[in-house]
């Protein structure tokens, strides 16, 4: 069964830090690509940072310098560490697996908020 799951959103004062992780099951298999995306209300779902299985990342001018996304192949994680929070970061955090190229599953999400 496929399984993304996310952990580690909530509640956090402007300035303030947060790390979210997003494990993918192990049937999950030649992952390409994890990468985090998040739609706040009344807006398109975004993309804030991506990580390949080789290691290139990329992430949203909005967020460079102040998050940092990192992989543990391992173990199927990717991680977001986002530091330096702005009110304008509150939305619901999705995680997204790209697998055997074509292939694309998504987390259920996580929210994040940040109080001014």
């Amino acid at each position: 069964q496929v399984q993304v799951v996310e952990s580690g959103g909530g509640l956090v004062q402007a300035g303030g830090s947060l790390r979210l992780s997003c494990a993918a099951s192990p049937s999950i298999l030649d992952i390409n690509a994890m990468g985090w995306y998040r739609q706040a209300p009344g807006k398109l779902r975004e993309l804030v940072a991506q990580v390949t299985s080789g290691g290139l990342t990329n992430y949203a001018d909005s967020v460079k310098g102040r998050f940092t996304i990192s992989r543990d192949n391992a173990k199927n994680t990717v991680y977001l560490q986002m530091n330096t929070l702005k009110p304008e970061d509150t939305a619901i955090y999705y995680c997204r697996v790209q697998w055997r190229r074509y292939r694309f599953d998504w987390g259920q999400g996580t929210q994040v908020t940040v109080s001014s």
